[in-house]
């Protein structure tokens, strides 16, 4: 489960970042090979689309971190450790106990 959560963010920081630089900006940025949206998004543009999806993005986000911390630690709230038995991990040597 924790390994398919990291590719889910993984994923999500992908399109965070694409998402983030098709915005446009003082200096347009990666907007400018967007081209013109105008009929698809409106007047204004993909401005208001794209911030809403930034938006929704970054929610998902951090709501994968927060499930991947809860699940990681009570995946770990066991270790390997508390399964070794330890009588039998050291070796004894017996010694004589009869005297002479």
């Amino acid at each position: 489960m924790i390994s398919t959560l990291l590719v889910v963010q993984i994923l999500l920081t992908i399109l965070i970042v694409i998402t983030i630089l098709l915005q446009k900006s003082s200096s347009i940025g990666l907007g400018a090979y967007s081209g013109s949206n105008e009929s698809m998004f409106g007047a204004k543009g993909p401005a208001g689309f794209l911030s809403k999806a930034t938006f929704a993005l970054a929610l998902l986000f951090v709501l994968n971190t927060l499930a991947m911390g809860y699940l990681y630690n009570e995946e770990k709230a066991h270790s390997v450790a508390d399964t070794i038995n330890t009588a039998t991990s050291v070796p004894t040597t017996e010694t004589n106990t009869s005297t002479k």
